[in-house]
């Protein structure tokens, strides 16, 4: 009897394993296809369609394994996410530049890991038009409010396109404020011999556009949305204008549970506003200028989603 529940449950078993190695083969095979890109694939994932740099850095980084940054020479991969810096493994000269139409001020909040934030990849990546500060300590931004927008979802939120029509309104309210005269009555309104010629519509867009270009800096909030409150009621912040993205998917693999996946990371808002900004406020066509942008994230996501994929994990 004994040697008969012995048998049995060794064929049982091997069953279960010749089961199990079924499975992996078959998520073997579902991996290697995925990794193979099917047109409908490429199509659900917008990384796929970005102009990047050569990545080939990366890959000999992720081979070689942690290294030291050069700076604390703390062990990490790929980048140091406190000193803002490459590490020894990645030299600083094949890591792409991008350069910014505008100052980019990014706002962390002291709770927030730095490392799992995206913010330091746009310092690492735009090293001239990028600061990082921890909040409390943060600027002063009244005295430039009229040149300065705030990235931020609420009821007085402006779209990108409609920074220009806003700004000028802060920048009337910012010479009015500044000037003995604006309290000073109009002077009398004369009559018209003429009348007044139609303005030729290419030089409304050229007045928008001189407008929206008054733009100097843009902030971002760094952190959960759940420890957002904190840093956007701070007093400092008030009087900015609020810019909402357009809605877009995001990729990030550090998604908040129970959030729309509306909710970007921050390298991708600045990312997209950027893209908004050359299209709807600079009236230029997009051509790719703030792709490398994405170097690092394009490159962790899809090491990450590979990853996932060969664990057998949706």
């Amino acid at each position: 009897m004994g040697l008969l529940i012995q048998l049995t449950m060794s064929l049982n078993s091997s069953t279960l394993l010749n089961e199990r190695n079924a499975q992996g083969a078959k998520r073997n095979t579902e991996c290697l296809e995925s990794l193979l890109q099917s047109p409908s694939s490429v199509q659900d994932n917008p990384l796929q369609q970005l102009q990047l740099a050569s990545q080939e850095v990366l890959e000999k980084a992720k081979k070689s394994g942690r290294s030291k940054c050069p700076q604390c020479h703390s062990s990490r991969m790929f980048y140091c996410y406190t000193c803002f810096v490459p590490v020894e493994t990645v030299p600083t000269k094949e890591i792409p530049t991008v350069k910014l139409p505008l100052k980019i001020d990014i706002i962390k909040h002291p709770n927030e890991t730095d490392g799992k934030s995206t913010a330091v990849h746009a310092k690492l990546l735009a090293p001239d038009d990028v600061t990082i500060y921890k909040y409390p300590c943060i600027p002063e931004y009244e005295e430039k409010r009229h040149e300065i927008a705030l990235i931020f979802p609420g009821p007085n939120s402006v779209s990108v396109k409609d920074i220009a029509f806003h700004l000028q309104k802060y920048t009337k309210k910012s010479v009015c404020s500044s000037d003995d005269d604006c309290s000073r009555e109009p002077l009398p309104k004369q009559a018209k011999t003429e009348p007044e010629e139609e303005k030729n519509p290419n030089e409304c867009i050229s007045s928008s556009r001189s407008e929206g270009t008054r733009l100097k800096k843009i902030i971002f909030i760094d952190s959960t949305w759940n420890q957002t409150n904190k840093i956007i009621t701070d007093e400092r912040l008030q009087g900015l204008l609020q810019i909402e993205l357009k809605t877009r998917k995001t990729c990030f693999w550090r998604h908040q549970k129970g959030t729309p996946d509306a909710y970007l990371s921050t390298i991708e808002a600045i990312y997209y506003f950027l893209v908004d900004y050359h299209q709807e406020i600079l009236k230029e066509s997009y051509k790719g200028q703030y792709d490398n942008l994405l170097f690092f994230f394009s490159f962790m996501y899809t090491l990450i989603k590979d990853a996932k994929c060969c664990a057998g994990k949706k």
